[in-house]
């Protein structure tokens, strides 16, 4: 390669033609995930307090929301229930209901006959009045009766009719045998979204707010399942394995502190990665932006661009109406 001044880096800058003919990564509409919460009731659009413009919505007015983003061109979304306290219980039965939140809300999308994709949290978290993802034994969350209880979770939100189960429990061995349920039960063409690289990390917090288990899990924390922030190596163990068991797609969880996670994953298996830019990433932004500390578009978009570049197939996040919004204009 030739050297200045010979070569000039900065000439295929000097116009926005020659920069887009030079742009190596290209964010569109197809490349976001929204996720929504879901409360009981009716004409309710709950505000979240710490994840300024986002909210909790009923199921008649999940359909009108979900219309805008479909209309926008967004592929997908990904649906979490705010259980009511009172119908929690130690062993999550609720999540066992036909009738929870959650296969009301995808039955409620479902009707709306428009091509999209429904994708169902699979993990105890929302439904146990500990505020764990599994099952919790003398202390302890236990793997394997919590692998048999996702398996019914599964089965019972495949029956509802979501097109995506994404197990986001950490618990070993759960891909395996959800696929093994999905499959006896009639439903091998569900797809399978693994949390495969989930870390228990401090930047959930806004999110167990949204969806009500701030208060269950209390001072207790998920390091006994999830990834410690430290490690690296250990996350492609993790999605070797949920890719041997059926997983057709992994994640990385949060998203932008394990931009290297992501890179190692894209470079190391080849196959579709998507990154969740979680509620405490989304907070930090809006909380800057609030205070006019950060231009909002640039900031949004170039966090979204970010992910794409470090070799992300998708993104889940709360911007993604916004975003779709930008990127339709543009």
């Amino acid at each position: 390669m030739s050297r200045y001044p010979q070569s000039r880096l900065r000439r295929p800058r000097q116009f926005d033609w020659s920069r887009r003919l030079v742009c190596e990564q290209k964010l569109s509409v197809n490349d976001l995930i929204w996720p929504i919460f879901v409360c009981p009731g009716i004409n309710k659009r709950q505000p979240i307090d710490s994840m300024p413009g986002v909210f909790r919505y009923s199921l008649d007015e999940l359909s009108a929301a979900v219309e805008e983003a479909v209309g926008l061109g967004i592929p997908a979304v990904a649906l979490f229930p705010a259980t009511p306290p009172e119908k929690k219980t130690l062993d999550g039965e609720e999540a066992f209901n036909s009738d929870n939140l959650m296969c009301s809300a995808i039955r409620t999308l479902k009707k709306l006959n428009l091509n999209f994709g429904i994708i169902a949290d699979v993990a105890l978290d929302p439904y146990t009045t500990h505020g764990q993802d599994g099952l919790v034994r003398d202390g302890y969350v236990v793997n394997d009766e919590s692998v048999s209880a996702l398996c019914r979770q599964a089965v019972t939100q495949a029956e509802a009719g979501c097109d995506i189960i994404a197990p986001s429990d950490m618990m070993d061995g759960r891909i395996g045998a959800i696929r093994q349920a999905l499959d006896s039960a009639g439903f091998e063409n569900v797809l399978i979204m693994s949390y495969a690289a989930k870390y228990a990390s401090a930047f959930y917090g806004p999110f167990r707010d949204a969806v009500g288990s701030a208060g269950s899990l209390g001072s207790g924390d998920k390091r006994t399942y999830q990834m410690d922030p430290a490690n690296s190596d250990e996350a492609l163990r993790e999605v070797a394995f949920d890719l041997e068991e059926g997983a057709d797609f992994v994640m990385v969880k949060p998203g932008m502190p394990y931009l290297d996670i992501i890179r190692r994953i894209h470079d190391q298996f080849q196959v579709p990665t998507f990154a969740y830019q979680v509620s405490g990433e989304y907070a930090m932004i809006m909380g800057a932006i609030e205070r006019g500390w950060l231009d909002r578009e640039k900031t949004m978009l170039e966090s979204l661009v970010a992910f794409k570049r470090a070799g992300a197939s998708g993104i889940l996040t709360y911007f993604a109406v916004e975003a779709a919004r930008l990127l339709q204009q543009r």
